[in-house]
């Protein structure tokens, strides 16, 4: 883990060049893969209440800040980079009273106390952000002090199961009787050890990202010493269409998404 933190700075830097690139792929509402799979199941999971406080983790260009917004919240939101931060605010500008936003650092402890302002908030979200963050026990311990009791934590992340390093597609067909079977498929080579490797988030952006892939059982650990319990997951996939015919996630699911409730006893 010591030597993931050294890549945090480089994770940043490859950030602020890939910002402005997307904010125009993500847009107002955000691309196919995150309406389609990521938003409703993390919508659902958080179920935001009218004047529900809302921290929003590495809120990117702030499209799901101002979803939340229109959803009757009021908003803290944060990234790392600078430019991710002043995209969100033009996109943001007809709500931005509701909408606190920081540059703050998910890795940097101090950076993380920052957000402690006003009341406890009600619930928190990360939407397909931890992969993204060299070291995640700093942000899962803050946002444990920053919830209230019984507070919400919503976060999504690339399938650690079937997003691992190396993983290869594959589409393989069969004879059947008087048919030909196409079905689609992944190899998966390494899972249980973490690893940083670089990677593409949407296609022609300017350079790779770093991802962080941890185990489930190393994500879920971090849970239970921070203070929290379980108590939702989703695997969403896309639905089948039947015009296309290469893989495309429908029957694999390509994220996790998880629910945390913070035990009360908690501190």
């Amino acid at each position: 883990m010591s030597n993931w933190k050294e890549t945090s700075g480089e994770s940043k830097r490859r950030w602020e060049v890939n910002a402005d690139f997307w904010d125009e792929r993500m847009g107002e509402h955000s691309n196919r893969f995150h309406r389609e799979v990521v938003r409703p199941d993390t919508e659902r999971l958080l179920s935001v209440n009218e004047k529900d406080r809302i921290l929003d983790i590495a809120c990117g260009n702030g499209n799901f800040s101002k979803r939340l917004v229109e959803l009757g919240a009021n908003v803290t939101a944060f990234d790392y980079s600078k430019k991710m931060i002043e995209n969100a605010k033009k996109r943001c500008s007809h709500c931005i009273d509701k909408i606190d936003f920081h540059v703050v650092d998910a890795t940097n402890k101090d950076d993380l106390e920052k957000l402690n302002i006003n009341a406890p908030y009600d619930k928190a979200v990360s939407n397909m952000a931890i992969m993204d963050i060299a070291d995640i026990t700093p942000l899962f311990s803050s946002v444990s002090r920053l919830l209230k009791p019984g507070g919400i934590f919503v976060f999504s992340t690339i399938h650690p199961c079937f997003q691992s390093p190396g993983t290869r597609r594959i589409t393989e067909t069969e004879d059947v009787g008087s048919s030909v079977l196409t079905r689609h498929g992944l190899q998966v080579f390494e899972y249980i050890d973490s690893c940083c490797f670089e990677g593409i988030g949407i296609v022609n952006q300017p350079v790779p990202q770093l991802y962080y892939h941890r185990s489930l059982s190393q994500i879920f650990d971090l849970c239970f010493d921070t203070g929290f319990v379980i108590n939702g997951v989703s695997e969403p996939v896309f639905e089948i269409d039947n015009e296309r015919s290469r893989f495309d996630w429908n029957k694999i699911p390509p994220i996790v998404i998880v629910r945390l409730l913070k035990i009360e006893s908690y501190k």
